[in-house]
């Protein structure tokens, strides 16, 4: 294997699995930042942090006590967390959306728009966001570092171009934000949080029916979705659209019961 082939190898392995987490992170590290909360990042980052240090202790375990298998069970109950947080979010961005009254609970809380729950809520997202890719990824690297004589300059070559590539797509999300009036930035990372957690609850329907647990249905499915990791089957499928009805009436409930605000005074 030359140098070139393992470097597009560890690159799109890392790449691949890298930037679905990435994108994640970048749209709510944007949207905190573009609201005017850069100190709440911080946890949103702790989180990522975390999770790249556990998904090392994760590919540990499964390398000694599952021969390098990662187990389908575990990784769906990450989904599933996961996807549960991304629905919250979602749900709790479209919410907030409305800059006056964004603004005016900004004066009447001094300043503390979002609360403990919704903080620990951000870190939690980007830990399961990291941790589900993180510990597959050194598992897949340290194979294609076996099978290529250890790691070469050519496999850690790739590396390195790749995250430069996430570094840029993190860098351009983080600006575009910046550039956008706030309610676009609050509906867009609702919108993208919400199709992420549908997606990943697809993804742990998946790994139910790799064990056999749940059964499988294919559904005319575009390809190009396939490519995109949608889970092919009716029953992943009306078990999103069942969640999705239930997130959206549930939302537009909450929405409906506010009272309505308005700007308050300027002092």
């Amino acid at each position: 294997m030359n140098a070139l082939s393992e470097a597009l190898q560890s690159g799109t392995i890392l790449l691949r699995e890298g930037l679905e987490a990435l994108l994640v992170i970048a749209a709510l590290a944007a949207f905190l930042k573009r609201a005017g909360f850069p100190e709440k990042v911080r946890s949103l980052y702790a989180g990522a942090g975390l999770a790249i240090l556990a998904s090392f202790g994760a590919a540990v375990v499964f390398e000694l006590f599952f021969e390098g298998e990662h187990n389908d069970f575990i990784e769906a109950g990450v989904m599933v967390v996961a996807a549960v947080l991304m629905l919250y979010m979602s749900g709790w961005l479209y919410l907030k959306q409305d800059p006056k009254a964004w603004m005016s609970d900004l004066k009447r809380s001094a300043q503390r728009a979002l609360d403990s729950g919704t903080t620990i809520s951000l870190a939690a997202i980007a830990f399961l966001a990291v941790f589900r890719e993180g510990g597959e990824t050194i598992l897949f690297l340290h194979a294609l570092a076996k099978t290529s004589g250890g790691w070469t300059f050519g496999l850690i070559a790739g590396l390195v171009v790749a995250a430069a590539c996430l570094v840029a797509i993190f860098y351009a999300i983080e600006k575009l934000a910046v550039l956008l009036p706030l309610r676009p930035v609050f509906l867009v990372t609702s919108a993208f949080l919400f199709l992420m957690g549908l997606r990943f609850i697809g993804g742990a329907i998946q790994e139910l029916q790799e064990q056999t647990v749940v059964s499988y249905t294919a559904a005319p499915v575009p390809h190009w979705l396939e490519q995109l990791g949608v889970n092919p089957t009716w029953e992943a499928i009306g078990t999103q659209l069942v969640i999705a009805v239930i997130a959206v009436a549930s939302t537009l409930a909450l929405k409906m019961r506010r009272p309505s605000q308005r700007t308050a005074p300027a002092e």
